[in-house]
């Protein structure tokens, strides 16, 4: 088992695992993250007629979420949507002030015309699984605070519509809002609710897997299987299970029960040449025979990759899947 720390030299050439262009893994435990370490900061000027700033969620780990509020809601004080974002990165790379989720926290922003909360958490492997969940549902019980218009953060109290408020992630993201629902069908995120407080989550490309193929459709490619395998790994060294990890296999393992999932409406977006795609396909159908009593709607953006509309965000594709994304947080038909 290897021994995760960041403090070894540059000079370390025996890589354990290559997940290039991602990251890599080196023997001595090492991590060289590759991509998704740029940061930006927020926009205090309106950009796309959205302004954001940073507030800290959790201080004894100096978390923080960054908030998003159109400039118009702003200046008339109206009450909007509440999306909560949880970024992907298979829980090890990328930030939520990156440049690729501060531009798509803005676009979906201007599109869907809401406040949104992008979530930072602490990543694996220095902080393994199940560090960035619990850090995840630190943000989220720190979002409730603010039900009764008295917490900390005035965009919140002022402009948050507590009665449609959305989850949503990407990739590692989308596992993280399935986990959340579930608990908060579980706890209470806030004294002053009646129910979980959660109307939908949004699973965009959602990170979940198994040792064995969902169906005859999903890849069979045994050194790519154990390529997503190894990384879920690097994520959760401890687990015991492996891919079948039920926090990683939601959709095939038999202990996963889907019927309690805290929230009456669900969307899952995935991308015809994802790896992941089928597991995304399996999770919608778990979820229609579960007897849970929600709606769930599935869409697929034929011939693109995972996370695709990160990449390309103008690309004809991209520019429908935001529009069902803003759809599902507008409430429109």
């Amino acid at each position: 088992m290897l021994t995760f720390f960041t403090d070894e030299p540059v000079m370390d050439p025996e890589i354990a695992l290559d997940f290039s262009p991602v990251l890599k893994v080196y023997k001595s435990g090492r991590i060289e993250r590759i991509m998704g370490e740029t940061t930006v900061p927020p926009s205090s000027n309106p950009q796309n007629g959205v302004i954001s700033k940073d507030v800290v969620y959790s201080p004894d780990n100096n978390l923080s979420v960054r908030i998003y509020l159109p400039e118009k809601a702003a200046a008339a004080g109206e009450k909007l949507p509440l999306l909560v974002y949880f970024h992907g990165g298979g829980f090890i790379i990328e930030t939520a002030f990156s440049p690729t989720y501060h531009n798509f926290l803005t676009a979906a922003v201007s599109a869907s015309n809401c406040v949104a909360i992008s979530v930072d958490y602490r990543r694996a492997p220095e902080h393994p699984i199940s560090v960035p969940f619990d850090d995840s549902w630190t943000a989220l019980k720190w979002v409730f605070t603010h039900i009764a218009g008295s917490g900390q953060e005035d965009w919140l109290n002022k402009h948050a519509d507590f009665s449609n408020v959305v989850l949503s992630g990407d990739s590692a993201g989308a596992n993280i809002v399935h986990h959340m629902a579930m608990r908060a069908a579980k706890e209470k995120l806030s004294p002053d609710l009646n129910d979980t407080g959660i109307s939908g989550i949004i699973l965009v490309h959602p990170y979940f897997w198994s040792k064995t193929p969902i169906d005859d459709k999903e890849i069979k490619d045994e050194a790519l299987r154990m390529k997503v395998e190894s990384f879920w790994m690097v994520a959760s060294p401890n687990s015991k299970d492996g891919s079948d990890d039920p926090l990683f296999n939601v959709v095939q393992s038999e202990s996963v029960d889907l019927s309690g999932l805290g929230c009456g409406k669900v969307l899952v977006m995935v991308a015809e040449k994802d790896t992941l795609a089928r597991q995304g396909w399996g999770y919608a159908a778990k979820l229609e025979k579960s007897g849970w009593k929600g709606e769930v709607e599935l869409v697929e953006s034929e011939g693109e990759n995972h996370v695709f509309h990160l990449m390309k965000p103008t690309c004809e594709n991209a520019l429908e899947a935001m529009h069902k994304f803003s759809k599902f947080i507008k409430g429109d038909k």
